[in-house]
């Protein structure tokens, strides 16, 4: 396979890119025109992800690896993209004259992470986290409908660049204390330097972007208002395919670490304090993405503990849980977006009677909640099973019982959800929700995929236990 080969996935959203900058400059284009075109051009993506699955080398002077586990996450990427693209038919809230600028940064931040997936240097991981991030900041912004949108976009920004500059400090200490760029050199000269206080430092600043990315206490202080005032399909972005890349290279150093207690006692209190906090803090909640963005800081959590556990077994339900985590999440913004046609932030109680309006969302609401809060037999279940069986075999069950404990804190908000669309009556009698064939079936589809991958995980597993492989060989 030619080098050029390798680079298939991201020639083709690149390629995307270039489209829909050219589609910017022509202001006659109807908004259905960009919106097909983005859609083909999103299902090419994951035909040739899928395609390119096996693909292994490197390229770019040895600071870009294609392997399994890049692979793994690209698909997911594209996946993501897809399902993302497939709700934007109206992107309520964004200029119709600027539709093909918000294709642009949409697929610019997925081919950022697509290359984040990959980067084995530390400057490449630095300038894909800084390529995804830009794209989002300006995402954010393009909501005009919302009067705080510029301000939440702002705030984010300003979280970005401080965890940025944050990351990059953290980068140089590292390279002054081990001498290594290339990921490969550092997981040799971590070891033995780890105790250093200086390369302790260093590892953890570097982290930090990450954490930001995945909205981890601290740095989730964006993510409530960025959630709320971005328009709905950003947001749904935001919540799943933007956190995958993040994952991906979080695993990538946290496997370069040579199993650091140290990092393990630090992923830990993260853990602990974003699932906590997240839980904690969505129980107030009345708006409805506000809510979404909470559990989001949750969910950063468990990732963590499938993470920290620093074998295969926990990065393989790292994997898995990545998944999860996008169908789930995806779903619940799909109703939202089918609910809130007009593009109108709501609260909870605008769900009720949802029952009535529309039986299928309202069943598919319920099933991503409780899939989201880890009920059997769904794929969230599944997903927090094998991330918490993973640390236990690490020998971290006070962190899995704190953790327990938070997944019963989170069943009282989420029950609120369920409730507002099953038991509560609306103050007038509301019309039917207008639901088109192709997005009947887009929810049936996944919540069929949330159901049979928990309860029949093994294809799935098996693919994330190849791709954990991949990563720690």
């Amino acid at each position: 396979m030619t080098a050029w080969a390798l680079f298939v996935p991201e020639l083709s959203l690149f390629g995307a890119a270039l489209l829909f900058l050219a589609l910017a400059l022509v202001r006659t284009i109807r908004p259905r025109v960009v919106f097909l075109a983005a859609l083909a051009a999103a299902a090419l993506a994951i035909v040739l992800g899928l395609a390119s699955l096996s693909a292994e080398g490197m390229l770019f002077g040895q600071s870009y690896r294609i392997d399994l586990f890049s692979q793994v996450f690209k698909v997911l990427l594209t996946l993501g993209l897809f399902l993302v693209t497939c709700i934007c038919g109206d992107v309520s809230g964004v200029d119709r004259r600027r539709h093909a600028e918000f294709y642009l940064l949409l697929f610019t931040c997925t081919l950022a992470m697509m290359l984040l997936s990959s980067a084995v240097h530390l400057l490449s991981i630095y300038v894909a986290l800084e390529l995804s991030s830009y794209s989002l900041y300006v995402l954010v912004s393009l909501r005009r409908t919302h009067e705080l949108a510029v301000a939440a976009a702002l705030k984010f920004f300003i979280v970005g660049i401080v965890s940025s500059a944050v990351m990059l400090f953290g980068l140089a200490l590292l390279y002054g204390g081990t001498g290594a760029v290339y990921l490969d050199e550092l997981a040799r000269a971590l070891p033995p330097a780890v105790d250093q206080p200086l390369v302790q430092v260093g590892l953890l600043l570097t982290l930090c972007g990450f954490f930001f990315k995945l909205a981890v206490f601290p740095f989730h202080i964006w993510a409530p208002d960025t959630y709320q005032s971005a328009a709905h399909q950003v947001t749904a972005y935001i919540a799943t395919a933007s956190k995958i890349g993040a994952i991906a290279i979080l695993m990538r150093m946290a496997n370069v670490s040579g199993g650091s207690p140290y990092l393990v006692q630090v992923l830990v209190g993260l853990a602990v304090l974003s699932m906590t906090v997240g839980n904690l803090a969505a129980i107030a909640q009345k708006d409805l993405k506000r809510l979404f963005a909470y559990s989001s800081i949750a969910q950063a959590g468990y990732v963590l503990i499938g993470i920290l556990s620093l074998t295969p077994e926990g990065y393989a339900a790292s994997i898995f849980y990545s998944l999860a985590l996008l169908v789930m999440k995806f779903l619940c913004f799909l109703v939202l977006v089918v609910v809130a046609a007009d593009g109108a932030d709501i609260d909870v109680a605008h769900l009720a009677g949802l029952h009535r309006r529309s039986p299928l969302l309202a069943m598919a609401l319920m099933m991503s909640v409780f899939s989201l809060a880890g009920i059997p037999p769904t794929i969230g279940f599944t997903g927090k099973f094998l991330i918490f069986n993973a640390a236990i075999e690490r020998g971290l069950l006070p962190l899995v019982l704190i953790a327990m404990a938070n997944v019963v804190v989170s069943l009282y908000y989420y029950l609120m959800v369920v409730r507002a669309a099953y038991l509560i009556e609306p103050a007038a009698e509301l019309p039917k929700l207008q639901v088109s064939p192709v997005m009947k079936l887009l929810t049936g589809a996944l919540v069929a995929v949330m159901v049979l991958c928990g309860i029949y995980p093994t294809l799935i597993l098996d693919l994330s236990s190849a791709a954990a492989a991949a990563l720690v060989k």
